[in-house]
């Protein structure tokens, strides 16, 4: 069964959704406060106490400064450059791109390295908290019951991936807020990226299986969607959409630290 059959199933019968179990977490609430960056106790980026922690992580660097940060595009274009100017027979010309090449590589590898060391991600039976900012750290608040799609990009052999959503209600995130996590190209509705995290499956089959306490998704995991439709399986109830929430009610929430 995928994942979105799986909501729909759960959603059709509110009991058995409740008794389901979700994976097991294992992490200690206040051990969270003193991994990466730290949320001082701040109910929007410490989970709370009737909170079951699912799943935490942070970029993998490497990976992000590939993806996020585009280091090996960069260098590559900067590499023609020099090829270029030798080609040409102006070899002052190459030894400037050369040395240009490679503080571009490491800014950008270091900045990559600031974002990830500056990141950690928590999933909670409730909502995923992001703990993001080099400078100004944002601690950011997406109820579960608000993601209406997810999209997984599964990136290296080893398993780590993108997954990015869609939210429901208003729109209360801004790209630059969220930047580099947050899905490129989508500005007038930015949604919310995990960026680079491992075995980016198996995770987000944790927040499909987390998100179908509240109703059904409109839109699954694409692989894992196209996974199922291979065996012959496919979803037969309409999907739904998760009810909106309105300003002055709990819901989505970002704010600089």
């Amino acid at each position: 069964m995928d994942l979105k059959s799986k909501a729909d199933v759960m959603a059709a019968a509110p009991g058995a959704a409740a008794e389901t179990p979700l994976p097991a977490g294992s992490f200690d609430h206040a051990a969270l406060e003193n991994d990466g960056p730290k949320a001082f106790g701040d109910r929007m980026g410490t989970p709370q106490p009737d909170e079951r922690v699912l799943w935490k992580g942070r970029p993998q660097f490497g990976l992000l400064a590939r993806t996020a940060f585009h280091g090996r595009s960069a260098s590559a274009y900067m590499a023609a450059l020099v090829v270029i100017a030798l080609v040409t027979g102006r070899n002052d010309a190459a030894i400037v791109a050369a040395l240009l090449g490679i503080a571009l590589a490491a800014i950008l590898h270091i900045l990559a390295w600031a974002s990830a060391r500056s990141t950690l991600y928590i999933l909670t039976d409730q909502r995923l908290i992001m703990r993001i900012g080099i400078a100004i750290e944002t601690r950011v608040n997406i109820p579960l019951k608000q993601i209406t799609a997810a999209h997984l990009a599964v990136l290296t052999k080893d398993g780590h991936g993108d997954i990015a959503f869609e939210l429901a209600g208003e729109r209360l995130l801004g790209t630059l807020l969220l930047w580099p996590h947050v899905r490129p190209f989508r500005y007038a509705r930015p949604e919310p990226m995990l960026r680079s995290v491992p075995d980016a499956a198996a995770l987000a089959q944790t927040i499909a299986e987390a998100r179908a306490r509240f109703g059904a998704i409109e839109r699954n995991l694409s692989e894992i969607k196209e996974a199922a439709a291979a065996s012959g399986q496919t979803a037969s109830t309409p999907p739904r959409l998760a009810p909106a929430i309105h300003r002055g009610e709990p819901g989505l929430e970002g704010a600089p630290a």
